[in-house]
Order: C-alpha cells, then structure tokens, then sequence
C-alpha cells in the first residue's frame, strides 16, 4: 500500500472514530442560571486635591458606570487611602444627588437646593471627573480632538463653565 493511501486511510479512520465517539452529555437548550459574567469593571477617573493640585485617581465601579456614578463617587471624598495620601476634596457634602444632563458635546450638572457656589478647585474636580466619565461613555469620539464643555447651576440661579480641555492628563491616574 502506497504511503499516501496510508495517510488518508488513517485519516479517515480517526475522522470516523471522532464523529463516532461521545461524551455522554445530552445537548441542552440555554439555560437561565445566574448573573451575567462581569470579567471587567468600568473604571472612572475623579479628581482630587493633593499638593496644591488636582490629581486624578482611577476608580473601580460596582454595578453601573455613567457620568451621575462619577460625580456620585466624586462628591463622596476620598477613600481611606487617598487620605492616606494626603488627597482632599473642596467639594461640599450633598445630601441629594445633583442632575446631569447630556446634549452632544455639552454637558449641564444642577446642584441641589442650599448648596453653595463652588470654589475654583470644586468646580475643576467637577468639570474634569464629569468630562472624563462622558468620554469614558462615548468611547466612539476621538478623545485627543473631543473637548467636552460642563456647565454646573446651582440654586439661586449661580452658573459656572469650564471645559475638559483644561484637565490635567488622565494618564498615570492612580
């Protein structure tokens, strides 16, 4: 028998051996058990003060991502080890949550009744960690040419903008 023969006999014998065996498990339809899979977490970028500066810090989200969990996550501080390293906040405690709103390349914030005009530090940590997270979220644009513009009102009708082109770089974030 020719050595090419061998080769396709041999092969067609391991073919019809393989289709031949099972595993013993009966097919099944999809069954419905559990939570989807969750291998990654969204991650934001917050804005702290460190030195003099704002720093940005990555964080960690459980459950759903989106710009009003960034500015939620922002508003309540720094964790024990940002403190840890010397990171604080000028943003005010807020009991309710503020209102965020998207329009294309612009984004509004409304803070909640008595809260007070912010300084120029908050509304930074505020326009940059609310810029980041609209970015993270339309992750289509080109983030080297997209220049997101916050605007953030408060009670008594006090309106402040900034823009993410002022930013300090995300890259590094700890």
């Amino acid at each position: 028998m020719s050595r090419t023969r061998r080769s396709s006999r041999t092969a067609l014998l391991l073919a019809t051996a393989f289709l031949l065996s099972s595993c013993g498990i009966p097919e099944t339809g999809v069954v419905e058990a559990g939570e989807p899979a969750t291998g990654i977490r969204p991650t934001h970028v917050l804005y702290f003060v460190g030195e003099g500066t704002l720093l940005a810090v990555r964080r960690h989200v459980f459950g759903q991502g989106g710009i009003e969990t960034a500015v939620a996550m922002l508003f309540q501080g720094p964790d024990a080890q940002e403190r840890r390293k010397g990171m604080t906040t000028e943003l005010p405690p807020m009991r309710d949550a503020p209102t965020v709103r998207t329009d294309g390349g612009r984004l509004s914030i409304e803070l909640p009744d008595r809260t007070d005009p912010l300084t120029g530090t908050a509304l930074a940590q505020l326009v940059c960690t609310a810029a980041g997270a609209r970015l993270v979220e339309t992750p289509d644009a080109d983030t080297a040419s997209t220049r997101m513009t916050v605007t953030v009102t408060g009670p008594g009708g006090w309106r402040a903008e900034g823009s993410s082109a002022t930013c300090p770089s995300m890259t590094g974030a700890g």
